[in-house]
């Protein structure tokens, strides 16, 4: 998940305030004064070089002692600062005196924990794109309330992209009752998105969000009926959890049809016992995808072009959406071994 991160100097509330409401993930204080007084405003990530904070900040180039520290500041003037900024053992907020992508790119080959120095959207963008991987957060120092604003956009919208492929339907088979979760988040979803779950982490279907009204029942857009209990679900950073351990607070990812991730958060997550189908398919190269859901009008998957079509309709030869990589998983990291899922 990309960062943002808004550095606070001079101290201002209203600007603080605007960060938070843009979605800032923490926020940064040159000067340990302001820690107190951030903290009253909201539970928020502090870094600053004061043992109060959440995180130390800490300056190498002034001589602080970078064991003591959690985040560092390096400021690029040469080709030294920029083989510091590379070596150091924790986070570091780089900063250049000319912006350009090139030490940001000579870091970011090195060190993957970096976090760029930007004044508007347009370096935003820049930062979370270099070298495709981009910098793991931006650092925004503006006192410009629309540039939050839009900042906080662009990092919304470079939050995850995955290659979603089509997959052709090959089996649907009725199972009998079985334990279902349906995560109600506290975000309101759009047709078109949903979540990627699967009986395996290798092989993903794209269910799609209760979006769609029917003569029986109404649109639930803030909800996705996500599938057994066993299956796995996508969730920020790569990573993967069965739908039982999904809970009130736990953040879990959406995509839409092209792809495009955003983190939500779980309000709810209920499990009740349903009847079942198992669905399987398998891409144009051959990888098969599968998971068991609830039998029932209101539980869709996703086509390629967005819209969504029922399980109840759904036929050996329909095309949908999902997402397949190399199987393996440990505690929902990702690793690689050998490994047979059926």
């Amino acid at each position: 998940m990309k960062k943002f991160w808004l550095w606070a100097e001079p101290y201002n509330k209203k600007v603080i305030t605007t960060a938070l409401e843009s979605g800032a993930d923490a926020i940064v204080l040159p000067t340990p004064e302001k820690v107190e007084e951030v903290k009253k405003l909201a539970k928020v990530e502090v870094i600053a070089p004061s043992d109060k904070a959440d995180k130390k900040l800490c300056f190498p180039q002034k001589g602080d002692n970078i064991s003591e520290c959690d985040v560092a500041y390096v400021k690029i003037e040469g080709k030294a600062d920029e083989e510091l900024a590379a070596k150091l053992p924790v986070p570091v907020i780089i900063e250049t005196t000319d912006w350009t992508i090139i030490p940001l790119e000579n870091i970011l080959a090195q060190k993957k924990d970096v976090y760029m120095v930007v004044k508007n959207a347009e370096e935003a963008k820049t930062a979370l794109t270099t070298l495709e991987i981009g910098s793991e957060g931006i650092v925004l120092k503006t006192d410009d309330l629309n540039t939050i604003k839009e900042v906080g956009k662009v990092v919304k919208e470079y939050t995850e992209k995955l290659p979603l492929v089509e997959v052709e339907i090959t089996k649907v088979l009725p199972l009998g009752l079985g334990d279902r979760v349906c995560v109600d988040t506290t975000s309101l979803l759009k047709r078109g998105e949903g979540m990627l779950v699967g009986n395996s982490s290798a092989g993903m279907f794209l269910v799609h969000a209760e979006t769609e009204e029917n003569p029986y029942v109404a649109a639930r857009p803030f909800r996705v009926n996500a599938g057994a209990v066993h299956m796995y679900v996508r969730v920020p950073d790569n990573k993967t959890k069965y739908l039982c351990e999904v809970e009130a607070g736990t953040p879990v990812m959406v995509y839409n049809y092209k792809g495009e991730g955003r983190l939500v958060y779980v309000g709810r997550a209920k499990v009740e016992r349903r009847p079942m189908l198992l669905i399987e398919g398998k891409t144009k190269d051959g990888k098969k995808v599968s998971a068991v859901l609830q039998n029932a009008e209101t539980i869709r998957l996703t086509k390629p072009n967005g819209e969504p079509i029922s399980v109840v309709d759904l036929k050996p030869g329909d095309i949908v959406l999902g997402y397949t990589e190399e199987a393996g998983r440990h505690f929902g990291m990702k690793i690689k071994e050998t490994i047979i899922e059926k």
